[in-house]
C-alpha cells in the first residue's frame, strides 16, 4: 500500500467520527434549550458541564476536519524529490515495494511481453530481427549513448576539460548541479544519517550511489513505415526498460539524405574455388546490399534515441504513473469524502441520489484533471528530456547543436514522442488545454514544439555562458 493510500484511509477513519460528534453537540444544545423553554432550567453546574462537553467536541471536530489536509500535505511533502540533472521538484508516491514489483514484472522477457501487448493494440507488429542491418545500426548507436551515462554521475571528475573548447567546436555541458544518481531508499537515508550523527570521517556527502538501474536498455525495432517516431517504456534493471523504434523514422532519415547513401556490394570471392565451396556449404544466401549510414544520419538517430533514453534515466514513467493512478484519483477521493461528511444531513434523506451525484461529479472532474495533468506533465517532461538528451549527446561525441535543427525540422510534424496506450493530449481549443496552458504560464501563440526548441536553445546558450565564466575565472586565478 502506497503512502497516499495510507493517508486516504486515515482520513476516512477521522471523518467517520465527525457525524457522531456533531449529533452529540446538537443534542446537548437542545437539552439546554428545551429545559429552559419548559420551565425546568438546568442547574448552573449541569449547564457548565454540557458547555464544557460541547467545547471539547467542537475542538475535536475541528481537529478531525484538519486531519485530511495535514495528512495530504504531509504525504505530498514526503514524496517530493529533486529530479536528477535538472533539479526540478516532482512527486513520486510509489513505495519501494511497488517499484520493485513493477521492475520484477518487466525484467527479462517481461519488457518484451508488455511492449508486445501495447503494440498489439495498433495491429500485428513485426519486429526486425537482430541480424537486420537496421537493428544493428540502431543498437550500435544506442550503446554508444549508453557509454556516456556514467559521466553524468561524475562530470567534474570524468569531464574536467569541458570549458576548453571554443565557440566553433562541439560544446560540452558544465557539470550538473544535481548529478545523476539512483533514487535512494529510505533505509539508505536513515543509515547515512546515522553514520553522519556518529561523526564518521569516511561518510560521503550523500547516501552512497549504486549503479544506474536499467542499463543496458532493451531495444525493439518495429516494421512500420507509417510511424516516424520512437517511444520508451519501462523501469528497472535486467532489461526492464527500453526503447521501441519504428522503421518509418529510419526511412525518413535516409529519404532526407538520399545522395549520401552508399550500398555495400557483396564481397568478391578470392577465387572460383571459394565461390564453389561457398555455394556448397553455405545454408543461407549472402545478405543483400544495404545503405551505409553517414555520420549525419547517425547523429539524427542518436538525437531521438537520446531523447527517449532521457525519459528512462529520469524515471518519467514512474512519475506519470504516480500522477495518473495515485495523485489525482486519491486527491479527488479525499475531497469527495470531505464533501459527503459536510452534507451528511442531506445524504441521510437522499442518500443514494446524493452519493451518486457526488460520485458523478468526481468522475467528471477526474477526467478533466487527468487531461490537464497529462498535458502539463507531458510538456514539462518533453522539455526536460530534450535538455538532458543534449547532455547525453555531447558526452557521447555528438554535436548537441544538431538537436536544435532536428527538432525545428520536426516542429511542423508530430514532434511528440509516440505514446501508445496513453490518453491523447487535449486539443488546443479545448477547455482543459486552455486551463493547462494558463497553469504553465503559456499562451496560445507559443505551441509546445516551439517551447521545446526555445528551451533547448536556452540550455545551449547557458552552456556557452558557463564556459566563458569558467574560462574567465581560470585566467584570473592563474599567475601572470
Amino acid at each position: 500500500m502506497h503512502r497516499f493510500e495510507l493517508a486516504r484511509v486515515a482520513s476516512r477513519i477521522a471523518l467517520t467520527f465527525i457525524p457522531f460528534l456533531w449529533f452529540n453537540n446538537v443534542r446537548s444544545h437542545k437539552m439546554i434549550k428545551y429545559a429552559a423553554l419548559h420551565g425546568f432550567p438546568l442547574s448552573e453546574e449541569k449547564q457548565m458541564k454540557h458547555m464544557k462537553k460541547i467545547r471539547r467536541r467542537t475542538m475535536m471536530l475541528q481537529f478531525l476536519l484538519f486531519v485530511p489536509f495535514v495528512l495530504f500535505w504531509a504525504t505530498i511533502t514526503a514524496s517530493l524529490e529533486k529530479t536528477p540533472l535538472t533539479g526540478r521538484w516532482r512527486m513520486i508516491l510509489l513505495s519501494p515495494e511497488e517499484e520493485d514489483e513493477i521492475a520484477a514484472k518487466l525484467a527479462g522477457p517481461g519488457w518484451y511481453n508488455a511492449v508486445g501487448d501495447i503494440l498489439a493494440e495498433q495491429g500485428s507488429p513485426k519486429a526486425i530481427p537482430p541480424s537486420d542491418w537496421r537493428y544493428q545500426w540502431v543498437n550500435d548507436t544506442l550503446r554508444r549513448l549508453e557509454s556516456s551515462i556514467p559521466i553524468l554521475s561524475r562530470e567534474p571528475e570524468l569531464c574536467p576539460k569541458w570549458m576548453e573548447g571554443g565557440e566553433d567546436s562541439k560544446p560540452l555541458p558544465p557539470p550538473a548541479k544535481f548529478p545523476l544518481r539512483p533514487r535512494p531508499r529510505a533505509s539508505e537515508y536513515i543509515h547515512w544519517a546515522c553514520m553522519k550523527m556518529c561523526n564518521k570521517d569516511d561518510v560521503a556527502a550523500f547516501p552512497p550511489m549504486g549503479p544506474i538501474p536499467g542499463v543496458p536498455y532493451s531495444l525493439l525495432v518495429v516494421e512500420n513505415p507509417e510511424q516516424s517516431n520512437a517511444f520508451s517504456y519501462g523501469f528497472g534493471p535486467d532489461g526492464g526498460s527500453g526503447i521501441v523504434v519504428y522503421t518509418g523514422f529510419l526511412d525518413e532519415i535516409f529519404a532526407r539524405h538520399p545522395q549520401e547513401c552508399q550500398s555495400t556490394p557483396p564481397p568478391a570471392p578470392k577465387s572460383s574455388w571459394s565461390s564453389v565451396f561457398r555455394s556448397l556449404f553455405s545454408s543461407s544466401p549472402p545478405p543483400p546490399p544495404h545503405p551505409i549510414p553517414t555520420s549525419e544520419q547517425t547523429a539524427e538517430l542518436a538525437i531521438l534515441l537520446a531523447h527517449e533514453m532521457a525519459h528512462l534515466l529520469l524515471s518519467h514513467h514512474l512519475e506519470s504513473l504516480s500522477s495518473v493512478n495515485i495523485i489525482i484519483p486519491g486527491t479527488l477521493s479525499i475531497m469527495s469524502d470531505i464533501l459527503r461528511v459536510l452534507i451528511f444531513p442531506i445524504t441521510m434523506l437522499f442518500g443514494p441520489f446524493v452519493n451518486d451525484a457526488v460520485a458523478q461529479i468526481g468522475k467528471v472532474g477526474s477526467g478533466e484533471l487527468l487531461k490537464i495533468s497529462e498535458y502539463c506533465s507531458s510538456t514539462h517532461q518533453e522539455i526536460e528530456a530534450d535538455v538532458v538528451s543534449a547532455r547525453l549527446l555531447a558526452h557521447a561525441g555528438f554535436d548537441a547543436r544538431d538537436a536544435i535543427k532536428f527538432w525545428e525540422h520536426r516542429s511542423g510534424e508530430e514532434a511528440e514522442c509516440a505514446k501508445p496506450g496513453k490518453h491523447e493530449l487535449p486539443d488546443s481549443t479545448s477547455t482543459s488545454s486552455r486551463v493547462a496552458r494558463q497553469i504553465m504560464g503559456d499562451h496560445s501563440t507559443h505551441p509546445v514544439n516551439e517551447l521545446r526548441v526555445n528551451s533547448l536553445k536556452e540550455e545551449l546558450a547557458r552552456w556557452e555562458s558557463e564556459r566563458q565564466k569558467a574560462v574567465t575565472r581560470l585566467s584570473s586565478s592563474s599567475p601572470p
